[in-house]
């Protein structure tokens, strides 16, 4: 079992940036699948990057290439999503989840908006004002 606590959320200006945070506490070794997803509200939950944490494999998906930066900090049990030139539809509720994958299906994760992870944070708004 996880428990996953994001942060980092709320009020930043298009263009901007901010870096959002995701502690797990438990079986943080079993479940070494990181991801980040966001849903906006009316639409579906869709993926934004993941990692690996066991080898630091990350995958992102297309539509967030180049804007976002997943990273880990093993000592603290946090993954940390970065996002630059944000923009006004980046405006949702970001969450962060787990599960037990390999890097391969740690990557496919996103495609599948998240349908195969197993835990979530209650998750941080973001908003991104024009």
């Amino acid at each position: 079992q996880v428990e996953l606590v994001e942060s980092g959320g709320g009020s930043v200006q298009a263009g901007g940036s901010l870096t959002l945070s995701c502690v797990a506490s438990g079986d943080t070794a079993s479940n070494n699948c990181m991801a980040w997803f966001r849903q906006a509200p009316g639409k579906e939950r869709e993926g934004i990057a993941s990692i690996n944490t066991a080898g630091g494999s990350e995958s992102y998906a297309d539509s967030m290439k180049g804007r976002v930066t997943i990273s880990q900090d093993n000592a603290k049990n946090t993954v940390y999503l970065q996002m630059k030139n944000a923009k006004p539809e980046d405006t949702a509720m970001y969450y962060c989840a787990a599960a037990p994958r390999d890097w391969i299906e740690c990557g496919v994760a996103l495609s599948e908006n998240g349908a195969t992870m197993e835990y979530w944070g209650n998750g941080t708004w973001v908003t991104i004002s024009s």
